[in-house]
């Protein structure tokens, strides 16, 4: 069964965000889920803030010097030490992740002085001892077998290799959406429940985490259309440059990081293509999740190219660059 998520004590079923269910989510509704055993937090006044760099972050220790959050300037994204779970799709691949990171928005993008802000403390209490959908989580679901289960959509009669970016959030919904920049869309009837890879990412941090969304491929408050306009003008911190070749500065990334990827026949710095990192795998690998043709929708496996950043794969010898949002 694909789309698994396992606890380290027992296979958890997940209910949808909270973001989700302040909007009346018309996806349709799971009963809350059971939260995994985990040990609870030193009270946020027994923690140390400390600054590190590239990329220049700021790291919550205890006592003992583990790390229990990291917030990086101009980002909203915050990796949070939690119990650790192991994501797996068996028919698609022998690997599994298995991390302690739960990934989580910040009402506000880090500044390196932002340690004494009134809402610092208050959030980081809540956000470590919340045990719903992460943006890992979130992911999953909509991997076949997962409760919300996405196609790529309908592909391309014109491009070579298939690809079609036309299937967004909105789409997979069947609504109609107005975007803050002025941009108004329609669903195609042709790509209800479906996701591209930019889509993908959109309803994972956009429509279910309410991080802000572009309807064009333009600089602005939030994430664009397109995954080449989500590289070049996305919000949060670039990790490493675009040289036009692999990127290999994989000590940079976090899980939830945005990586992207040049998909066409030349090798370039061109992007066609993005993903969500989740981690490094059972195989000591870095592994993403994406939505893409072959695989007919999100998929952290193998099918049509391994889901790695590292090694002369596919995609790993296609991976340009990362963002954390």
């Amino acid at each position: 069964m694909r789309g698994i998520f396992v606890s380290a004590a027992a296979v958890v079923l997940l209910a949808g965000g909270a973001a989700a269910c302040q909007r009346g989510e018309v996806e349709g509704t799971a009963p809350a889920a059971a939260a995994p055993d985990f040990v609870s937090a030193p009270p946020v006044e027994e923690l140390q803030f400390k600054r590190v760099s590239n990329p220049a972050r700021t790291l919550v220790v205890d006592a003992e010097g583990a790390t229990l959050a990291v917030f990086t300037d101009k980002a909203r994204t915050v990796r949070l030490t939690g119990p650790s779970r192991t994501f797996a799709e068996e028919a698609h691949t022998a690997a599994t992740v298995t991390t302690d990171a739960w990934i989580r928005l910040a009402p506000r993008a880090w500044q390196k002085d932002a340690v004494d802000d009134t809402w610092v403390r208050p959030w980081l209490e809540k956000a470590l001892a919340d045990r719903s959908p992460d943006a890992l989580a979130i992911a999953m679901e909509y991997t076949e077998g997962g409760k919300r289960n996405a196609s790529f959509g309908p592909l391309s009669t014109t491009d070579p290799d298939g690809r079609a970016e036309r299937s967004d959030f909105y789409d997979y919904l069947g609504i109609d959406w107005e975007f803050p920049d002025g941009k108004k869309e329609r669903p195609d009837p042709d790509h209800i429940r479906s996701l591209d890879c930019s889509g993908f990412l959109r309803m994972v941090y956009g429509y279910r985490m309410g991080y802000p969304l572009r309807g064009t491929n333009t600089a602005g408050t939030g994430l664009p259309r397109r995954a080449y306009a989500m590289a070049a003008l996305g919000p949060g911190v670039q990790l490493m440059p675009n040289r036009g070749t692999q990127a290999r500065e994989y000590e940079r990334l976090n899980a939830g990081d945005l990586v992207f990827f040049n998909g066409g026949p030349v090798l370039n710095d061109h992007i066609e293509h993005m993903g969500m990192y989740l981690g490094v795998d059972s195989n000591g690998r870095h592994r993403f999740i994406s939505s893409r043709t072959k695989a007919d929708g999100p998929t952290l496996g193998d099918t049509g190219g391994d889901s790695l950043l590292d090694g002369s794969g596919h995609y790993g010898v296609r991976f340009r660059t990362a963002r954390r949002i």
